[in-house]
């Protein structure tokens, strides 16, 4: 197992990471990293553990919302394409309708993260 010295925070970490595995552990510390700086420099938040806490909470929330994305299979792109100007003549687009934007909101939006 090979060892990587990174940095969280401004926190040396020394963690050990499989080999073929170093771009994935690093993109994680990249990721765990920017969560915590964006926590901390929202200023309300100081102590560090509170900070970890905080950050694994959101990012274990994007992860779950991601899986729960993934059990909703995508309609058909035609179909997406004429449920637009469908919508307003067939009542039974309203679901497709739905869907569609919960699945927009959900892609482009950050407003439902914790913190």
């Amino acid at each position: 197992m090979k060892q990587l010295e990174v940095q969280i925070m401004g926190q040396s970490y020394l963690l050990g990471c499989p080999e073929g595995g170093e771009s994935r552990l690093l993109d994680a510390v990249e990721r765990v990293d920017s969560a915590m700086c964006k926590i901390r420099d929202n200023g309300k938040i100081k102590a560090r553990d509170r900070i970890a806490v905080l950050a694994s909470l959101n990012l274990a929330f994007d992860l779950s919302q991601r899986d729960q994305q993934a059990l909703v299979p995508a309609p058909p792109a035609h179909t997406l394409a004429t449920a637009t100007s469908e919508a307003a003549l067939e009542p039974g687009h309203d679901a497709l309708l739905s869907a569609l934007l919960h699945r927009l909101d959900a892609a482009l939006g950050e407003d439902g993260q914790l913190i």
